[in-house]
């Protein structure tokens, strides 16, 4: 079991910046493959980016690739998303979940945080 706990989201003007953090507690930490995944209003859930447990690959949605960063400190059982240029299409809840299997395959996710509003304002 891993418990998982996002921060960071809020009202941002278009063109803004975020950072959302996603703190692990549990098992550990290092072992996961890390994603953020967004959903907004109406909308199935869509996946934004993706951090391999190796610590060498990262994987982002065409959508934010180019605006968007995600990173791990395994030292603080951690994974960010750095998110600049930030436009209204953006705004969601974002969620992270940790995945045990690949990290390409969406159904793998297994342990869900409760989710972050990001609005994006014109």
């Amino acid at each position: 079991q891993v418990q998982l706990v996002e921060s960071g989201g809020g009202l941002v003007q278009a063109g803004g910046s975020l950072r959302l953090s996603c703190s692990a507690s549990g098992r550990t930490f290092s072992s996961y493959n890390m994603g953020w995944f967004r959903q907004a209003p109406g909308k199935e859930r869509e996946f934004v980016a993706a951090f391999s447990r190796s610590g060498l690959t990262t994987y982002y949605a065409d959508s934010v690739k180019g605006r968007f960063t995600i990173s791990r400190d395994n030292a603080k059982s951690t994974v960010y998303l750095q998110m600049n240029s930030l436009k209204p299409e953006d705004t969601a809840v974002y969620y992270c979940a940790a995945n045990s299997g690949s990290m390409y395959d969406y159904e793998k996710y297994d342990y869900w945080g409760q989710g972050t509003q990001v609005t994006v304002s014109t």
